[in-house]
């Protein structure tokens, strides 16, 4: 598959803040790619490199097959772009932002139509109302009608749901897939565990660097232990004791379960059972789950903090 981006040894640094340290990967043409990580990660900041609106410290990068550097006016011209605020003209209406991103790209609305028309159409009968007045879900499709305005090669999706409601999150993602079939390479950035499973490849990052590069069932499979759901009505109880035993390896809790993973390899779900019931525990459920891409990023992340106190 041909590269659409390349990011070799990628550092950033704010002062003595390594915000970016070592960053190297690749996405394909046509790839719908997610860089998955808390606030603070560093999402932001390698998309501004990749945008060529931040120069690297250290490393290089690669967009559409131009020096982020040396060729940034060409890269801009090719790449579509939708910061994590919103960053359209509040005073504006709806028609009169996208025909002004149209005009600055040198395009019209008409030209490229079919493009954004599934997206726009939900925003056409409100093409007078300003956009500092419109919805989260709303102000989220604006902003992508106007990155896709001019038909990029390559969208840049920083943290693109943050603060949009659940429905407006489905819709969303449903674009992105259609928008992919249509051969458009998307890089999309997200704090959501749940929407990395509807990328292709993820990266996990944490603390400006990567913790592991994988399909989302790829990323799973590292997990390596066995990954135990348990339930009762005191969770709070449980935890703690779960986390005094010698044989803990990790304990936190996952929605109304107690996620737990334990030192003893081979380890059944009655001889768990049995140990919390005889710590005064009845009632408690145990089963044996598969892990998901949030149990991972945790479990890279110890693996992390192990490592760097070594």
């Amino acid at each position: 598959m041909k590269e659409a981006l390349l990011a070799e040894g990628v550092g950033k640094r704010f002062g003595a803040v390594n915000a970016l340290q070592d960053i190297t990967f690749a996405v394909g043409e046509g790839e719908l790619f997610g860089i998955i990580g808390a606030d603070g990660a560093g999402k932001t900041t390698l998309f501004r490199i990749l945008t060529t609106l931040l120069l690297p410290d250290e490393g290089s990068a690669e967009v559409l097959g131009l020096d982020v550097e040396r060729s940034w006016r060409e890269i801009r011209r090719r790449i579509g772009y939708m910061p994590g605020r919103f960053s359209l003209y509040p005073d504006l209406s709806v028609e009169e932002n996208l025909r002004f991103f149209a005009t600055v790209f040198g395009t019209t609305v008409e030209k490229n139509y079919e493009l954004i028309r599934e997206i726009y159409s939900q925003l056409e009968p409100f093409k007078t109302r300003r956009a500092g007045k419109l919805s989260g879900g709303m102000k989220q499709k604006l902003a992508l009608s106007c990155a896709l305005v001019h038909r990029p090669a390559l969208l840049f999706l920083d943290e693109p749901t943050t603060g949009v409601d659940a429905v407006s999150r489905s819709e969303f993602w449903q674009m992105l897939r259609r928008l992919k079939e249509q051969g458009i390479t998307i890089l999309v950035s997200t704090p959501y565990m749940d929407e990395a499973g509807l990328c292709d490849r993820i990266a996990f990052m944490q603390e400006g660097g990567v913790l592991a590069i994988d399909s989302p069932a790829g990323i799973t499979a590292l997990f390596g232990k066995q990954l135990f759901a348990i339930r009762h009505t005191q969770t709070w109880q449980l935890i703690t004791a779960l986390r005094s035993s010698p044989n803990a390896s990790s304990v936190y809790a996952f929605g109304s379960a107690v996620h737990y993973t334990d030192k003893r390899s081979a380890l059944r779900a009655d001889e768990l059972l049995a140990d919390l019931q005889a710590k005064g525990f009845e009632g408690a459920e145990v089963r044996q789950i598969e892990p998901g891409i949030e149990d991972t990023f945790m479990a890279l992340m110890e693996k992390r903090t192990e490592a760097a106190h070594e």
